[in-house]
């Protein structure tokens, strides 16, 4: 395969599908709410729930408890039922003896307690052993977000709507979280520091500007923010908060004392001024937040939402799927441009060659300072409008 010669040739539009990160002001945001087996549903459809109102709950098995009779007895394993207190079934209670052994007129005993609370599921002559499962464990999952039940999933959960603002960052850690929108910096060239957070932001969703610092993330976890959302962190600084390397396929169960997103990268990258004034026009609302990321199959973007009753209208959705055009916003996410922001330039026809030696197609990208880059298009993502 060769270049093409002679005059180059560029399209109106890329048809390729490129995936996108949010930024809406207003919007229709559906939210399926699933229990990981089923149990049962607390809602019906129509009900209006709040963040943090149950949509269904279950149990789930508690652990096995071994406990091995026969040797802390000193006795054959055929011989351990002859000496249980207990039957199968029977409920015991921490530090309650479930099989004691007497000998030589009392003069040798040994009692063996249950070393939890639970239920005795088995007991074995062949291992010598009892089996305690402990008690079930309750398991809820609640709306996360307020609205609408618009469809009820039998023994499962429901599916939730509501009109909101919604903006996808590029990379989050931490679970799901609520807070009232508060920023805390000038402007989204701004620096999140430590100086910048105070008591009184206990609870909040913190929204920083180019950068958050590791002395703001322990100063967040210490004062009890809920959620800090920057353009950008240092790598060293977020391996050295987590005390390990994260990996980032997925991501959301971490238990660091705060949800983190990240809107633009790696680096000081500032947030995009859409978003910070997005932000900035719901300072004062509250919020639902989720670090959670997974980059490969089944893409999943940490995420705000900020529930409002300002009107929604339908927007068309053919204009991201159609592709890119000249003039479509987009965010470079590989090196040597990862994060940089700007708007397709022109769309090259034919394939060219990249450092790999490769034959990909690219595109042009004008990024906010003026200069005119060519990525390859598997290298961009759009940010919707």
């Amino acid at each position: 395969m060769s270049k093409a010669k002679g005059k180059r040739r560029v399209s109106k539009e890329a048809y390729a599908y490129t995936p996108g990160l949010k930024v809406k002001r207003a919007m229709l945001v559906r939210k399926t709410r699933r229990l990981p087996i089923p149990g049962e549903v607390l809602v019906k459809e129509g009900d209006e729930v709040d963040f943090k109102t149950i949509i269904a709950r279950t149990e789930l098995a508690g652990e096995p408890e071994i406990v091995k009779v026969a040797i802390l007895l000193g006795i054959e394993p055929e011989d351990v039922p002859r000496y249980m207190t207990k039957k199968i079934g029977d409920e015991v209670k921490e530090g309650e003896i479930i099989a004691h052994y007497r000998a030589f007129f009392g003069l040798i005993k040994r009692d063996v307690p249950a070393p939890v609370d639970g239920v005795i599921e088995s007991i074995s002559d062949i291992t010598g052993q009892v089996v305690i499962r402990k008690p079930p464990v309750p398991l809820e999952v609640d709306a996360y977000i307020p609205g609408k039940i618009v469809e009820v999933l039998p023994n499962e959960g429901a599916v939730i709507e509501t009109n909101a603002a919604f903006i996808q960052g590029i990379f989050g850690i931490g679970g799901e979280t609520h807070g009232v929108i508060k920023i805390a910096v000038d402007s989204p060239d701004e620096e999140l520091t430590a100086d910048h957070i105070s008591d009184d932001d206990e609870g909040a969703i913190l929204i920083g500007g180019s950068l958050v610092t590791l002395d703001a993330l322990k100063r967040g976890v210490e004062v009890g923010v809920s959620c800090i959302v920057a353009g950008g962190i240092r790598h060293r600084d977020l391996t050295e908060f987590m005390s390990e390397e994260i990996g980032v396929a997925i991501t959301g169960h971490e238990e660091v004392g705060l949800t983190l997103i990240i809107t633009e990268g790696f680096g000081k990258l500032r947030m995009s001024r859409r978003a910070f004034n997005l932000f900035k026009s719901f300072e004062g609302y509250r919020a639902a937040a989720n670090g959670a990321t997974q980059i490969r199959a089944g893409v999943m973007r940490p995420e705000v939402i900020i529930p409002h009753s300002e009107f929604y209208e339908e927007e068309g959705g053919d204009e991201l799927a159609a592709g890119m055009v000249p003039g479509t916003p987009v965010r470079i996410i590989r090196a040597p441009y990862f994060g940089a922001i700007g708007r397709v330039h022109s769309l090259p026809i034919d394939l060219q060659q990249v450092e790999t030696e490769s034959y990909v197609r690219v595109l042009e990208v004008e990024l906010e300072d003026g200069r005119i880059v060519t990525v390859p298009r598997a290298n961009v993502e759009i940010i919707e409008e």
